[in-house]
């Protein structure tokens, strides 16, 4: 089968999928964007997360054909753009997100760190400032074997701030 969608701003086709191939494998293997990863397989930590038309979904949970003409973003697409917001350009900066995880020390082996920083940023758009209880129950669906958390929440709590100061 093929299948046409928009993933992070570029119209993509990609061709001889088979009917049960997921979208983190067509991502991945198929298009060259190793950022969502494949753990679990079964949608419970977390670590392939992605934007499916603007709602965060684990991505191996969806089946690649169901992506048809729809907008998937990763991590890769929430790269900052020229002018250091987030964008679609093919800039190599990091994100607002992206940059906090890292000053913040929360990417440890890095292994769920894409998909609580796409998790974070849907937190971010919905909820500017929120609070401890709010990021807490937003990163609930992601799980780390390293950090033991703190981080992470020191992580979206400087996105917050930096993002509230613009």
């Amino acid at each position: 089968m093929r299948v046409t969608f928009t993933v992070n701003g570029s119209e993509e086709t990609v061709d001889n999928v088979w009917e049960g191939e997921s979208l983190l494998y067509v991502l991945r293997e198929r298009m060259g964007l190793p950022g969502s990863k494949n753990a679990c397989e079964q949608g419970e930590c977390g670590s392939c997360t992605v934007y499916l038309d603007g709602v965060t979904a684990c991505s191996c949970l969806v089946a690649a054909g169901q992506a048809e003409g729809r907008e998937v973003r990763t991590v890769e697409g929430l790269a900052g753009g020229p002018d250091g917001s987030d964008g679609l350009a093919g800039d190599q900066r990091l994100g607002p997100v992206q940059e906090a995880f890292v000053e913040a020390g929360a990417v440890q082996c890095g292994f769920c760190t894409p998909g609580l920083i796409v998790q974070a940023h849907a937190l971010l758009e919905r909820v500017p400032d929120p609070a401890d209880a709010e990021i807490r129950e937003a990163l609930a669906g992601n799980l780390c074997r390293c950090t033991g958390y703190e981080k992470i929440l020191d992580a979206v709590r400087l996105a917050a701030r930096r993002k509230a100061a613009e």
